[in-house]
């Protein structure tokens, strides 16, 4: 069985999500965040980084959280998470799913930070936050999610960012992203993952 080491509060929910999807059973470790909202320093015995989420399976260890899901899908020979291969929604798909950790997060978290904190966001920041919204309401088209009603993992995958945007009030120009965010927690595999884990963004407190 697979083993999955979870960071509360962290993108292993995407993992989870994907697993009740394919319907698999994990051996989940759970790890609580230190007052700083850090990992713990348990998890650097896990991954050298510290990194959450990883997994073992068959003595191997997979860290970065598109690695997994990739993983997953071609361990259990999944094809209903991405468009057909060979076809230009399929390509579209796999841009979109790099495009969350390589260039969105990052935009990102540079309005979340300042906001976790209750500091007011920088006008670079949230500027530079507005575009890539934008770009992810063009990506949506018609919706409800990136390509209809059935999420994919690009869906899985972008929604942990979209849940601290949301969490922390910054989708409220962006109405488009705020029901896609919906649309999101309406999967079943969502559902699931946050009823087990609890959910992606830490609570108001």
């Amino acid at each position: 069985m697979i083993t999955l080491h979870a960071l509360k509060y962290s993108r292993a929910t995407r993992v989870l999500w994907l697993l009740d999807d394919l319907g698999q059973p994990c051996n989940r470790i759970d790890y609580d965040r230190t007052e700083e909202f850090r990992a713990p320093p348990d998890l650097s015995k896990v991954h050298p980084l510290g990194k959450s989420p990883v997994i073992v399976d068959d003595g191997g260890m997979i860290a970065e959280s598109a690695t997994i899901l990739r993983y997953l899908a071609a361990k259990f020979d999944d094809d209903t998470h991405t468009p057909p291969k060979g076809t230009a929604d399929y390509w579209h798909h796999e841009a979109l799913f790099d495009y969350v950790e390589a260039s969105f997060a990052e935009v990102a978290l540079q309005a979340i930070m300042p906001a976790f904190q209750g500091k007011p966001v920088p006008d670079q920041a949230k500027a530079a936050l507005d575009k890539h919204l934008n770009y992810i309401t063009q990506a949506i088209g018609d919706g409800p999610l990136l390509f209809g009603e059935k999420a994919m993992l690009a869906d899985i995958q972008m929604s942990y960012i979209i849940a601290l945007l949301a969490r922390l009030n910054l989708l409220n120009d962006h109405p488009r992203i705020a029901a896609y965010w919906d649309a999101l927690q309406q999967q079943p595999g969502y559902i699931a993952a946050t009823r087990s884990a609890g959910p992606m963004a830490p609570p108001a407190e």
